[in-house]
């Protein structure tokens, strides 16, 4: 009974540290670049998006396909900074043990 009760103490540890975590992945922003930065997108670690930057030799209506491709780069560069991230972070908190395929944390 003794061994059931340690599990259910680190379960429950294990769920306070997912929270504390799930709160500072709101707070850390990765910036995604393309077009030789011309273009930044801003994301949460959770992959909400924060801003876009657009320099303004960009806006120029003959050029528009090429600013919406530069804007999908750049949300592109930023979504996989995040995601290492997020990686790095579970690695903290798992002691290098990955989740099982499917399990989310948000």
């Amino acid at each position: 009974m003794s061994d059931f009760m340690g599990l259910m103490k680190q379960a429950a540890q294990l769920q306070t540290k997912m929270q504390e975590l799930q709160n500072e992945l709101d707070a850390i922003t990765v910036e995604g670049a393309s077009g030789g930065g011309l273009v930044t997108v801003t994301l949460t670690a959770k992959h909400e998006l924060k801003g876009v930057r657009i320099d303004d030799s960009l806006i120029k209506p003959e050029e528009k396909e090429i600013l919406e491709d530069l804007l999908v780069a750049a949300h592109a560069d930023a979504r996989r900074k995040a995601e290492e991230v997020l990686q790095e972070k579970m690695k903290s908190l798992t002691g290098g043990l990955p989740l099982p395929p499917g399990m989310k944390l948000f």
